[in-house]
C-alpha cells in the first residue's frame, strides 16, 4: 500500500496553516498515496496558553478536522491526522492532544488522546510541561482497517515500550508515531527509539513530524526536529525527510510484518518473573 508521510512547519494560527496541509494532502494523493499521515499538532504549535485558548476549537467545531475529513472523501484516501490541539470541557480548562484516523468516506474511524505528557527539563533553557496545558488520555487504541490493524500513539509515547508491545500483542501491524520532537532529544534519541519499537514488535513504524522554527505572534518560535521516518518491521529506515517540509512516499507490504514476527516471535515469548 502506497503511504505518504507529510512533514509540516506550522505556526500558531490554525487558519493560516490549513491551506498548506490541504495542498500537501492533495499532492500526496496525486502521487498515488492511499494512506496519508500528518504530524502531531497539525493545526497549531504554540506554547502560549492564552493564545491557544483564543484560537483552538472543540472537536465538533474544529476547522482542520472538518476540512481534512472532506479531503479524505475528495481523494478517496485513509488519513491519519497525527494530532490536533483541541479545547475540552474539562473544569481545569486543559486541552486534548488528539489523534484521528479518517476513512475514505470522511468518517472518524478511531480517536486517540496522547497518554504520556512531555514534562521534561532538556536543559537549563529548554523545559516543557505539557501536562500544564493538556490533559493525558488513558486508553490505548488499535484501529481495524481493510488494509491493516493500526496502533495509535503520539510523540513522547515513543519512550514507553510497554505501550507498543500492548498494541502489537492486540494485533497492530502498523504503529503511528506523529510527533513535534525537540531538536536536542531528537538528534540523540529519535531514530533509535523508532527503530527499537519496530524491532521489538515486528511492526511498521510510521512517524510524520513537524520541523523547523514555528512562527508565533505571541511567543518566541518553538523549534522541532523534523526527520519524519518510516521504519520496516526488521528495523530498516525506509524514509527520512531530513529537516525541510516535504512528503515521503513508501510502499508497505504487510507480509513483511508476518515474516518478521515468524523469524523472531518475541511477542509470544513473555515470561512471568519476580522482582526486582
Amino acid at each position: 500500500m502506497k503511504t505518504a508521510l507529510l512533514q509540516l512547519n506550522v505556526s500558531d494560527d490554525p487558519v493560516a496553516n490549513l491551506p498548506q496541509t490541504v495542498a500537501m494532502v492533495a499532492e500526496a494523493a496525486s502521487k498515488g498515496a492511499e494512506f496519508i499521515l500528518t504530524p502531531e499538532v497539525t493545526n497549531c504549535i504554540s506554547r502560549d496558553r492564552a493564545d491557544q485558548t483564543a484560537v483552538l476549537q472543540h472537536e465538533a467545531d474544529d476547522i482542520t478536522l472538518k476540512k481534512l475529513r472532506e479531503e479524505a472523501v475528495r481523494h478517496g484516501i485513509w488519513l491519519s491526522i497525527g494530532s490536533l490541539a483541541l479545547k475540552t470541557y474539562d473544569a481545569d480548562g486543559r486541552f486534548a492532544n488528539r489523534s484521528f484516523l479518517i476513512d475514505p468516506a470522511g468518517q472518524i474511524a478511531a480517536r486517540y488522546d496522547k497518554i504520556h505528557m512531555f514534562d521534561v527539563t532538556v536543559s537549563e533553557t529548554e523545559t516543557y510541561r505539557e501536562s500544564a496545558g493538556y490533559r493525558p488520555g488513558g486508553t490505548a487504541v488499535v484501529a481495524d482497517t481493510p488494509f491493516a490493524k493500526i496502533g495509535m500513539s503520539v510523540c513522547y509515547d515513543i519512550r514507553f515500550a510497554y505501550l507498543y508491545r500492548a498494541l502489537a500483542q492486540a494485533g497492530a501491524e502498523i504503529l503511528l508515531v506523529p510527533a513535534a520532537f525537540s531538536p536536542v532529544t531528537g538528534a540523540a534519541h529519535w531514530e533509535p527509539l523508532l527503530r527499537a519499537r519496530a524491532i521489538e514488535t515486528g511492526s511498521y513504524v510510521l512517524a510524520a513530524a513537524q520541523t523547523g522554527a514555528h512562527a508565533s505572534a505571541s511567543d518566541k518560535p518553538r523549534k522541532t526536529y523534523g526527520h519524519s521516518m518510516a521504519i520496516s518491521p526488521w528495523g530498516e529506515v525506509l524514509a527520512d525527510l531530513g529537516t525541510e517540509p516535504g512528503i515521503a512516499l513508501v510502499d508497505l507490504d504487510l507480509r513483511e510484518v508476518a515474516q518478521s514476527r515468524k523469524r523472531i516471535a518475541a511477542l509470544s515469548h513473555d515470561r512471568p518473573f519476580e522482582g526486582p
